[in-house]
C-alpha cells in the first residue's frame, strides 16, 4: 500500500496550520496588546475543554487574494458548549480587521444553515470592521449577499426559535450591527467593543459632530443608555464565561443515543494503509468501514445483490445509521453474468440503494454516504436495462429523504454518481472529504479523450503526430483537471465543509450526527419552517 493518503494529509495539515495563524504573529500580538483574545482563543475558551471542534470552511478562499484572506476572516464550525452542540461564528480581526470578503458571507450563511438544519443554538463572536470595501461588489448585493445573513437571523428568531447569542468583542459597524440586533441576547465588552451604524469618522463627515467611539456606541452606552445590548462584561474572558452560562440555561437537547458504545474493529490509524498508491486501483471498502463503525460491524442489506454498492445498518459511537458506500475493484456477478466495475452504479445497484434509502427514511435512520464513485454505467446494456430510470429513482429517493444525510468522500466523486451519493447540491447536512477526495465531472484523462479524442485518433490512423496545438491543449486540460480534482480546491470553494483526517473521521461523523439529531426533521433544504397558522390567525408567540 501507498503513502499517498499520508502525504496528502501532511500537505493539508501544513496548509491548515498556516491558515490558523490568521493574519500572522504580528497581528495576533497586536490584538493581545489591545487586551483582546484572538478569534481562535475565544472559540477555544467558549468550548468545553478537550471536545472536538468541527471547523467548517477553513480552506475557503485560501488560494485567492494573494493569500491575504486566510479563512476568509471568519471561523465557523460546531463546538460543544456545556455538553451541547452549538454553531460558532467568530470574526478574525487579525485578517483585515475582520472585514467581510465575498467568501466571508458564504461561510456565515453556511454556518447559519447548519444551525437551522440541525435546530441548534448559534453564537456570534463579533469583531469586524464591516464590508471589505474594495470587494463590496461580491458582498453587498445579490440574493446571497450580506442581506441574507439578516434574513436568516430573522427566520431563526421569529419562526424557528433557534437561540442566537451575539457577543460584540470588538468592532461591529454599519449594516453588520443588525446581526447582533437580530439575535436574542447581546453581550459587549467594556473598553474594547463598539457597535454602531457609523463610526466616529463617518458621523463627523455626515453630521459634523465630534464624538468618541465609547460614547457613540460602547458597552456602557448600549447597556445603560440605548438599551440595545443586554450585558456589559469587563473583558473577553468574562464575556465568554457569560456566554457559557447562557447556553447552560437553555433546555437540555434531545439525546436519543446511548452513552456507551464499542470501538471500531481496527484502529482508525490503519486507514492510512487502505487506499492504494494509484487512485484508480482497487481496495476493499469494508476495510474502511471496519475502522469507522462500532465493532467494525455492518448488517448488510441484500449483500449478495449488486455488490458494487454496500448498504447496511451500523452504529457510529452508538448512533444507529444507515450506510451507503461504493465498493471498488472487479465485482464478481451471479452465474452467467459478466463482472461489474466497482465504483460504477448500475441499474440494479441504483434500485437497491433507492429502496434502502426509502427504508431508512421510513425508520428515521440518518444516512452516511461513503463516496468513491466514478459515475453511472454507460453503454447499450446499461441503457437497455433502464439505467436512466433507475438512476432517477436513486436521486429522487436521496433528495426526498427527510432524515439527516452526511457525506464522506474518500476518493472519487465523479459525474452523476456524485450527485446520487448526496452531492452538495442536494443539501446534505454535512459534506466531508479525506485529503484524497477527487471531485469533478470526470477524471482528466477521460476529459481529454472526450474533447481531443477525435483529433488524437485521426492523427494515429494517419500515422502522424498530433498537432502541437492539440498536444498543448490536451496537456493543459490534464493539468487543470489535476488541480481542480484536489480536495483542497474543493474546500477552498466551499464544495465540502471540511477536510477530515482518517484518524478523526469517526469522531467528526459522530459529532455531525449528534448535531443533526437535534432536529427530528424533515431535513430538507437549508431550512424548513414549522406549519404556519391559517391566514388572519396570529403566529404563535406573537400575540399581544
Amino acid at each position: 500500500m501507498s503513502g499517498r493518503l499520508r502525504q496528502l494529509a501532511d500537505d493539508v495539515r501544513a496548509l491548515e496550520a498556516r491558515l490558523r495563524l490568521g493574519g500572522g504573529p504580528d497581528k495576533i500580538e497586536k490584538q493581545h496588546k489591545q487586551g483582546k483574545l484572538t478569534a481562535r482563543e475565544r472559540v477555544e475558551r467558549l468550548a468545553d475543554p478537550g471536545t472536538p471542534f468541527l471547523e467548517i470552511g477553513l480552506l475557503v478562499a485560501y488560494d485567492r487574494y494573494e493569500g491575504q484572506a486566510p479563512g476568509a476572516g471568519v471561523i465557523t464550525g460546531i463546538a460543544i458548549v456545556d455538553g451541547r452542540e452549538v454553531v460558532v461564528v467568530a470574526n478574525d480581526a487579525t485578517v483585515k480587521a475582520g472585514s467581510w470578503w465575498p467568501e466571508t458571507i458564504t461561510k456565515i450563511l453556511r454556518a447559519q444553515e447548519v444551525a437551522m438544519r440541525c435546530r441548534i443554538p448559534i453564537i456570534y463572536l463579533v469583531d469586524s470592521a464591516g464590508v471589505n470595501l474594495p470587494y463590496q461588489g461580491g458582498v453587498f448585493p445579490g440574493q446571497f449577499g450580506a442581506a441574507r445573513i439578516f434574513y436568516y437571523n430573522s427566520i431563526m428568531r421569529r419562526y424557528l426559535r433557534i437561540p442566537q447569542f451575539s457577543a460584540v468583542m470588538g468592532q461591529c459597524v454599519a449594516g453588520g450591527a443588525y446581526l447582533p440586533a437580530l439575535s436574542d441576547v447581546i453581550l459587549m465588552v467594556k473598553g474594547t467593543s463598539f457597535m454602531g451604524l457609523g463610526g466616529p469618522n463617518l458621523v463627523k463627515g455626515a453630521t459634523g459632530q465630534t464624538v468618541d467611539g465609547e460614547t457613540l456606541g460602547g458597552a456602557i452606552t448600549h447597556t445603560e443608555i440605548s438599551g440595545v445590548a443586554h450585558y456589559a462584561l469587563d473583558d473577553d474572558t468574562q464575556c465568554l464565561d457569560k456566554l457559557r452560562e447562557l447556553v447552560a440555561r437553555l433546555p437540555k437537547p434531545f439525546r436519543g443515543v446511548p452513552a456507551t458504545y464499542r470501538p471500531p474493529a481496527v484502529p482508525p490509524s490503519a486507514l492510512y494503509d487502505v487506499l492504494p498508491a494509484d487512485h484508480r486501483m482497487s481496495y476493499d471498502m469494508h476495510a474502511v468501514l471496519k475502522a469507522v463503525l462500532d465493532d467494525g460491524a455492518i448488517d448488510e442489506f441484500q449483500p449478495h445483490l449488486a455488490k458494487e454498492m454496500i448498504c447496511g445498518d451500523a452504529r457510529i459511537e452508538g448512533i444507529p445509521v444507515g450506510i451507503v458506500a461504493n465498493q471498488r475493484g472487479l465485482i464478481k456477478g451471479r452465474a452467467g453474468e459478466r463482472p461489474r466495475f466497482g465504483g460504477i452504479i448500475y441499474a440494479e445497484s441504483a434500485e437497491k440503494v433507492a429502496y434502502f434509502i426509502e427504508r431508512c427514511d421510513r425508520q428515521g435512520l440518518p444516512i452516511v454516504f461513503v463516496q468513491d464513485v466514478s459515475g453511472f454505467m454507460v453503454g447499450p446494456d446499461a441503457e437497455h436495462e433502464g439505467i436512466i430510470r433507475a438512476g432517477a429513482r436513486f436521486v429522487e429517493a436521496m433528495a426526498c429523504a427527510r432524515v439527516p444525510k452526511i457525506v464522506l468522500t474518500v476518493n472519487h466523486a465523479s459525474g452523476a454518481g456524485y450527485y446520487a451519493m448526496a452531492g452538495q447540491g442536494f443539501d446534505p447536512d454535512f459534506i466531508l472529504s479525506w485529503p484524497t477526495g477527487r471531485m469533478a465531472v470526470m477524471e482528466g484523462e477521460a476529459a481529454v479523450g472526450a474533447v481531443h479524442g477525435p483529433a488524437l485518433d485521426a492523427a494515429k490512423k494517419a500515422g502522424v503526430d498530433p498537432s502541437a496545438e492539440v498536444l498543448e491543449s490536451a496537456a493543459q486540460m490534464r493539468a487543470d483537471y489535476e488541480t481542480q480534482l484536489d480536495a483542497r480546491y474543493a474546500a477552498a470553494r466551499g464544495f465540502v465543509d471540511a477536510i477530515c483526517y482518517p484518524e478523526d473521521t469517526r469522531t467528526i461523523l459522530a459529532l455531525a450526527l449528534r448535531a443533526a439529531a437535534q432536529n427530528p426533521g424533515p431535513h430538507l433544504g437549508a431550512f424548513v419552517l414549522p406549519p404556519m397558522p391559517t391566514y388572519g390567525a396570529p403566529v404563535p408567540g406573537t400575540e399581544y
